[in-house]
């Protein structure tokens, strides 16, 4: 198996929520483990809390995900970048239209100085993402 590089998030309580909606995106399958199920909390108030979670999607995108319980530090506002990149302009279109519902646009999703299409969104979880789309090569003046 290669190695792999995927972002993983931590949240307060939300990532049952939050990847739910990332499969409503992305699509594919959420694998989940709670903290009972490990017997890992240490508050009855934690047993129903996520763990560790993952969405493999049918593209290949790999997200996971955990709550962190509240005896631990979680730094509210510290957010992750993730990037989705390629060149099907309709798909990252469709990833970038869902993305945007109910989060805060920092870059509209338009032409960008260097040929591609860049936006960059706040999700309503406070994750931000960066979406690239593949402008056309341009020819060599030869």
């Amino acid at each position: 198996m290669p190695s792999i590089l995927n972002p993983y998030l931590n949240f307060r309580a939300s990532a049952r929520e939050a990847m739910d909606f990332y499969q409503s995106v992305f699509g594919g399958e959420v694998q989940r483990s709670t903290f009972a199920e490990y017997q890992m909390a240490q508050d009855p108030a934690d047993n129903d809390l996520i763990m560790h979670s993952q969405l493999t999607s049918p593209s290949g995108f790999t997200l996971m995900a955990a709550d962190v319980p509240a005896h631990m530090d979680l730094q509210e506002g510290s957010n992750i970048s993730i990037s989705l990149s390629g060149d099907d302009e309709a798909e990252l279109t469709g990833y970038w239209e869902k993305l945007v519902e109910g989060g805060t646009v920092l870059e509209p999703l338009n032409k960008a100085p260097w040929g591609d299409s860049f936006g960059m969104v706040i999700d309503r979880f406070g994750v931000q993402w960066l979406v690239n789309i593949a402008g056309t090569p341009r020819e060599s003046d030869g």
